[in-house]
């Protein structure tokens, strides 16, 4: 079972917790995930909601081939185009619907200039742990 920690001394996260401790068997690693649908076309051009969900949507179908859910995931390291304040609530709300409340991953965000695309707005890449 992974533990998911925020000790004492290190501000309250919003949306991440800052450790897991994994005794896991198995570690899965997620490619960074964009908004392609099947076809490989982008999805959401000019709306990051959208885009978020497909990410999310992805990452989920990812998982979901090696037996996981988004409740295994540990770490996830999110990419952002031109990041804004306005940005990362628009993604804290959109991924909130996908992770696991009391199974939060640890979690980095990250602006960048430019992703593969320059219709992309969003990269997000992780790791999970099965017992």
């Amino acid at each position: 079972m992974n533990e998911h920690l925020n000790p004492e001394g290190l501000a309250a996260p919003s949306g991440f917790c800052h450790v897991v401790r994994s005794r896991a068997a198995t570690t899965i690693l997620v490619a960074g995930q964009v908004a392609y649908d099947e076809q490989g076309n982008i999805v959401g051009e000019n709306d990051l909601a959208t885009q978020v969900d497909q990410v999310y949507r992805n990452l989920e179908r990812a998982l979901a081939a090696c037996g996981a859910t988004f409740a295994d995931v540990v770490k996830t390291t999110l990419f952002v185009k031109d990041m804004t304040p306005e940005k990362i609530a628009v993604i804290r709300q959109v991924r909130a619907r996908y992770l696991t409340p009391d199974r939060l991953p640890a979690s980095t965000m990250i602006g960048v200039q430019a992703l593969a695309k320059p219709a992309l707005m969003l990269e997000v890449e992780a790791t999970a742990m099965l017992d």
